[in-house]
């Protein structure tokens, strides 16, 4: 585990660069904060960053961490897998967005229904329900619930 640790809190999307070989690169620090030793959590007045990639626990109290992280990457994982922007998603009767949408599908269909159509015949099943339940566990509402960078690694 490193003692040095950087909370990015604004990952999404337009944040990940590709370069020629397209490996992932992140991008836009402005709002990082770095932690030393054994503090892993802060919390600020100002919040600032994208709706729908912020953690319950940043957006409405201005707690951050790596669990804050760790719930932007699964909205991440769920928007890459669907094709659709969290922005922009409203499934049904308008009422329902991505992360709610996932949930429901992952009940019903162990996660088949987020799939993106267009990838449907190139994609191993197996495959696509585990990333989407990673997605989930990522997005618990409870950031204690969420599984550390580690963890997810080791998915």
């Amino acid at each position: 585990d490193s003692r040095l640790r950087v909370i990015h809190r604004d990952l999404k999307v337009s944040n990940i660069l590709l370069d020629e070989k397209m490996n992932p690169k992140i991008s836009d620090f402005g709002l990082a904060r770095m932690f030393q030793g054994t503090q892993y959590q802060d919390n600020t007045r100002r919040v600032v960053g994208t709706l729908g990639y912020m953690s319950p626990e940043y957006a409405w109290a201005g707690l951050f961490s790596e669990k804050s992280d760790i719930y932007s990457f699964g909205v991440l994982m769920l928007e890459i897998i669907s094709g659709k922007r969290i922005s922009r998603f409203i499934f049904g009767d308008g009422n329902k967005g991505l992360l709610a949408y996932a949930w429901e599908s992952w009940c019903e269909t162990g996660g088949m229904n987020v799939l993106d159509i267009d990838l449907s015949d190139s994609c191993n099943a197996s495959e696509v329900a585990r990333c989407v339940q990673i997605g989930l566990l990522c997005v618990q509402h409870e950031a204690v619930d969420r599984p550390n960078t580690l963890q997810v690694l080791s998915m």
